[in-house]
């Protein structure tokens, strides 16, 4: 069934709205970790992992709109379907993510429209060069998410298993997915792009963490 335009800028419109609306999105999957007791953090702590958090929740907003706007301009159908399904399976951790700064007393940033339509159009440009160039690009992106994942896990107070668990699910999911891209056909991004994509992340981690 072919969409119009019009058609195609409404689903846009609602995936955009369903990922920076707090509590609109639902995850297939219970969050890790619900099982474990909570940790009776300071305020100090709670508010440095709350940071933490609203940066991973920020990441995955910037994620769904990577995903989408590389599905809007990929070449191939099955391109276009494994960004659609990856975008899906990063709609658990925006949830897991949300979920686990309300029970801090927190709340995501407020930031978050403006890196969703960054991240949107660098998707869409992405898609653009070409599936493998986009396919890299995702492989790039989730290797870079990784590496932040791994930092965060060491920074996370000893006793929040919660936060903990969540970020150790979000780290499998997310290698997967860059493993996925790269077996797929995705290239090498030359180093200047990968230089300017980790200079992007750091400007919204240092944003997330405090807005």
């Amino acid at each position: 069934m072919r969409h119009s335009f019009v058609d195609r800028l409404l689903t846009g419109l609602d995936e955009a709205l369903r990922t920076c609306v707090p509590g609109a999105s639902q995850a297939q999957r219970e969050a890790p970790g619900r099982e474990r007791p909570d940790a009776e953090l300071d305020d100090a702590q709670a508010r440095h992992v709350a940071g933490l958090m609203r940066i991973n929740h920020t990441g995955e907003v910037c994620a769904q709109a990577l995903y989408r706007g590389q599905a809007a301009t990929a070449r191939l159908g099955e391109v276009r379907a494994a960004m659609e399904e990856a975008a899906a399976e990063e709609v658990d951790h925006l949830v897991w993510c949300e979920q686990r700064l309300e029970a801090l007393g927190s709340r995501p940033s407020a930031l978050n429209p403006l890196w969703y339509g960054m991240s949107f159009g660098l998707g869409a440009l992405a898609g653009v060069a070409g599936d493998r160039w986009s396919l890299g690009f995702v492989a790039e992106t989730e290797r870079q998410v990784c590496e932040h994942l791994e930092d965060h896990l060491r920074k996370l107070p000893e006793d929040d298993q919660r936060s903990r668990a969540i970020l150790e699910q979000m780290l499998i999911d997310e290698g997967k997915h860059g493993a996925a891209a790269k077996q797929a056909g995705g290239t090498d991004l030359p180093n200047p792009v990968r230089s300017a994509m980790g200079a992007m992340a750091e400007v919204m981690k240092k944003a997330a963490y405090r807005v």
